[in-house]
């Protein structure tokens, strides 16, 4: 390639290497607190997580969550034209991941709620006890999958494009609640976990989107003056 295509690259995709930087940032710190030596683990847990049975079918919308994660940001980074929609995004999701960090790293969270023996063998069972094997119940406060969810549909809500395409915006409210449901009904997530996520993303919006909002209805106000 010439260095003129090297550059016309750089132009074009150079808003993805923050992000880039983010993820190797986050998987380092993510990785370390899943493997350190956890002394005193804070355990999770609230009366209304006994009212929830597990079910082992939402491990489909509960792996879906990787490609809907992945499809949001990159929505976003290619196609969306509204760059501060992107950007938004980003920052958002980057508040409620940096915020899980801190809480794993300075406050060891868990629960026992997965259940100790399950008399089913089927290909959604397997497919559980893979996802147990490889990912344990400890640093579960807030649930990044709860908080990632919500953000995605609301970047998606909110895009000047999908408001003309309303089935995929309804599409990504019912994969959003099911991914949300899922993280309860595979013993993934405590309640409380889901809630400290909601709660979370209530915060962020208000951060992030409504001063966006405000400065849009300032510019739309002073180009009709």
């Amino acid at each position: 390639m010439t260095k003129e295509s090297w550059k016309n690259l750089w132009v074009r995709y150079r808003h993805l290497v923050p992000v880039l930087l983010y993820m190797i940032f986050y998987m380092s710190i993510f990785t370390y607190v899943e493997n350190r030596p956890s002394y005193h683990v804070h355990l999770l847990a609230s009366k209304w997580d006994r009212f929830i049975p597990f079910c082992e079918y939402f491990i489909i919308p509960y792996f879906l969550w990787f490609a809907y994660v992945a499809f949001g940001v990159l929505y976003f980074a290619l196609v969306e034209k509204d760059r501060s929609q992107y950007w938004a995004l980003i920052i958002n999701l980057g508040i409620g991941m940096t915020v899980f960090l801190i809480v794993s790293l300075v406050w060891p969270n868990g629960h026992t709620l997965r259940p100790g023996y399950i008399d089913r063998d089927n290909i959604f069972m397997s497919m559980v006890r893979s996802l147990w094997r490889i990912d344990t119940s400890t640093n579960v406060l807030p649930s990044i999958h709860v908080f990632n969810s919500v953000a995605i549909h609301i970047a998606l809500a909110k895009s000047p494009a999908l408001k003309k395409h309303p089935a995929v915006v309804n599409g990504s409210l019912i994969l959003c609640l099911l991914i949300i449901a899922s993280t309860m009904f595979l013993k993934q997530h405590t309640v409380i976990d889901v809630v400290t996520a909601l709660a979370l993303n209530f915060g962020c919006y208000h951060l992030v989107y409504q001063p966006q909002a405000a400065r849009k209805t300032a510019q739309h106000s002073w180009r009709i003056r």
